[in-house]
């Protein structure tokens, strides 16, 4: 995988290890074209998102550990996928983002302005 790029054009920056994070469980927001989710925004997750989430059929509280996720809790840093964080910020839910960790991919589906009025 060739090196991915945050929102700033540098190397891209891992969100977490604990929890372990990333389309491919790396601690990164790296994607490819097997990611169809775009799992590319680094975000400090609240209670006010997970809850969106839930109610939007997205479970990120229960634990999956066929998936190798522990369930997440506020605070928890977390790859979100570009189009739910999206629609979170529409919401007024959005959790505050990462920039240095979040992927420049992210910038196809929302603006700079909008990830650094969530930072």
């Amino acid at each position: 995988m060739t090196t991915q790029l945050n929102v700033f054009g540098d190397e891209l920056v891992p969100c977490s290890y604990d929890p372990l994070t990333g389309y491919y469980r790396d601690g990164c927001c790296k994607l490819d074209e097997h990611d169809h989710g775009s799992h590319v925004i680094c975000a400090k997750v609240t209670q006010a998102f997970l809850d969106f989430s839930l109610k939007r059929g997205n479970d990120l509280i229960t634990p999956r550990p066929e998936y190798r996720f522990a369930g997440l809790v506020a605070g928890d840093r977390w790859c979100l996928c570009a189009l739910r964080w999206k629609e979170a910020y529409e919401a007024g839910v959005a959790p505050p983002v990462i920039l240095e960790c979040t992927n420049q991919k992210a910038l196809e589906f929302v603006s700079l302005a909008q990830l650094q009025q969530a930072h």
